[in-house]
């Protein structure tokens, strides 16, 4: 845990800003999403195809918001019919750090869990 000041103003800034970053990555599916979309797959249905379970609908509402919080570009080409392809954004790359620790405490987690 960070070391938080005694302040209380302090400490609820710093509450703020986890929220903030449990907002934006916050549930079940938009980490799955960024993953899939920094591994290359940009169409929809591509990324649909390697995050198993996601239906159509949640995935579009999921990259809208993924879009909103500048982590993914969405490009529209002007092509018939039309071609729309994602990308992570450099902004997304800023998550990586934090990403590879979760992974990290997962792991450490169910190790923990798995002990007797």
């Amino acid at each position: 845990m960070p070391d938080i000041q005694p302040d209380n103003a302090a400490i609820a800034q710093q509450i703020r800003h986890l929220q903030d970053t449990l907002y934006v990555v916050n549930g079940k599916w938009k980490l799955p999403i960024l993953v899939a979309v920094h591994q290359g797959n940009s169409r929809f249905r591509d990324i649909q195809r390697s995050v198993q379970g996601i239906t159509t609908k949640v995935l579009s509402t999921e990259l809208k918001a993924l879009e909103q919080n500048k982590l993914v570009v969405r490009r529209v080409y002007d092509t018939s019919p039309p071609a729309v392809e994602y990308t992570t954004s450099p902004y997304c790359e800023t998550l990586q750090t934090m990403i590879l620790e979760m992974i990290a405490w997962g792991k450490n987690h169910h190790d923990q869990l798995r002990e007797k």
